[in-house]
């Protein structure tokens, strides 16, 4: 009643032929019940396979793709029988392609890379391909009986996480709700009031489609969004003229206690908090043009928002829970430009990292880092105004010289809200390429020419 393995050896033989012998050597076990590896849109010589009482030998497949199982694993990417992911969209319709993971399948891959538009567009090879490699690797869950795969991965499923500070496609609180969502948790959103309807139009009209796209071909789900200005922590705190503005019309439950009480009865807890948000009225005069109501601002808005936040939302987090927020490197070190209190705050935000975690730690049993994300051209960082020089300057002058993208801070942000985080707390984590560590600029015109002096020096001594 075992059909021969046959297809899975000339699978591997058409993708991978080193994987040929090990096939050879290697007996091929009965399969396990389970569902048929291929999808109905398979090509008619795989769909004929399904014909047969027992489905293609799993195993053999699994075996053939375990280069592609390590490099799954390899970028924290859980993947498993337990249905999550289970619409395996393929590929990347936008301009940036994402790397096919089936290391043996890179000529079919080069075709999908050069695609832009609609997924629907996509070649038929290429999400077939994707599609035997994502199932495969389901297989292999299924075979070993755990229903998850060996190895070293970040995996969320079944934990809740809270982004507050996510109003738009860009910056990095996109960035680590999609990196949360990509690794299994239920990701909720506060949004700035303000700015709530244009948000929810744009992700429901599916303008976001494109940035929503996960490593394994999904779109980052979001199961809630809720209205949110962490300046105000009670109704009583807000002035008559915050709650008469129009931008705040038809909006209700929005300051930090109204949003965990409904977060707690919509969902009853979370797992995970992440304060993505800043705001410095005053962030383009230097320190001393001022004002203390701006100093106070941004310190408000900044920092104590989320002490705030914790205050509220850790009562509702299950032991071992996590909570990241994001500050800037403008907290030690001078960057010029960088002003209106901004740099106290995110001071003071490091300094709250450190006394949270010992009292979110003891009391809750919740860990509390804090990640120092270098120069994103975001739209909030647009306002301040030189957010292209500092990039630029980056790129010059740290160890690694490339632009820092919003995934690298929401990959960290993934770390450290999983297991493998589970002893790290207290903790400022640079994810800046390494300028943090630099106490020289390399490409200062002042080096250079100590520089030039000192060859011609070298020179003639010698």
């Amino acid at each position: 009643s075992q059909p021969p393995c046959s297809m899975a050896v000339g699978v591997s033989v058409g993708w991978c032929p080193f994987f040929l012998l090990s096939l050879c050597c290697l007996p091929c076990l009965p399969c396990p019940p389970s569902p048929a590896l291929f999808s109905a849109s398979s090509p008619p010589a795989l769909n004929d396979s399904r014909r047969s009482s027992q489905p293609p030998c799993s195993m053999a497949a699994a075996i053939s793709n375990m280069h592609a199982t390590a490099a799954a694993l390899a970028r924290g990417m859980p993947y498993s029988s337990s249905g999550h992911r289970s619409s395996h969209r393929i590929c990347n319709g936008g301009a940036r392609a994402i790397p096919c993971e089936f290391a043996g399948l890179r000529r079919l891959d080069s075709k999908c890379a050069s695609v832009t538009g609609l997924r629907s567009s996509l070649p038929a090879a290429c999400v077939q391909t994707r599609r035997l490699h994502y199932r495969s690797v389901q297989s292999m869950a299924s075979v070993n009986g755990t229903g998850a795969i060996p190895g070293l991965a970040i995996d969320l499923r079944g934990k809740r996480a809270f982004v507050a500070g996510v109003a738009d496609d860009q910056g990095y609180g996109w960035a680590i709700a999609k990196a949360l969502n990509a690794a299994g948790a239920e990701v909720l959103v506060g949004t700035w009031v303000p700015a709530l309807n244009i948000f929810e139009t744009s992700f429901k009209r599916g303008k976001f489609d494109e940035s929503r796209l996960l490593p394994d071909g999904s779109l980052l789900e979001i199961a809630k969004v809720y209205p949110l200005d962490a300046v105000y922590d009670t109704l009583d705190d807000v002035p008559e003229d915050v709650r008469t503005n129009k931008r705040y019309a038809g909006a209700s439950k929005w300051t930090v206690q109204e949003v965990a009480e409904s977060v707690k009865q919509d969902f009853g807890s979370i797992d995970v908090l992440v304060h993505s948000l800043a705001n410095g009225p005053e962030v383009t005069k230097p320190l001393l043009e001022t004002s203390r109501r701006g100093y106070l601002a941004a310190v408000s808005a900044s920092s104590y928002s989320y002490v705030s936040l914790l205050k509220h939302f850790a009562p509702l987090m299950n032991p071992g829970g996590s909570s990241i927020s994001l500050t800037y490197i403008a907290s030690e070190k001078i960057i010029p430009g960088y002003g209106g209190g901004m740099s106290s705050a995110k001071a003071a935000l490091e300094s709250d990292t450190r006394v949270l975690a010992f009292e979110a730690g003891r009391k809750y049993n919740v860990r509390v880092n804090t990640i120092s994300a270098g120069p994103l051209r975001s739209r909030a960082a647009k306002a301040i105004g030189f957010i292209d020089d500092m990039i630029n300057y980056s790129k010059a002058n740290a160890p690694v010289q490339k632009e820092l993208e919003a995934e690298d801070v929401g990959n960290a942000a993934a770390f450290l809200a999983s297991p493998l985080a589970s002893a790290i707390t207290g903790t400022v984590l640079y994810v800046d390429n390494g300028l943090h560590a630099m106490g020289l600029a390399v490409d200062s015109p002042s080096l250079s020419q100590a520089t030039a002096a000192t060859s011609e020096k070298a020179s003639v001594l010698a």
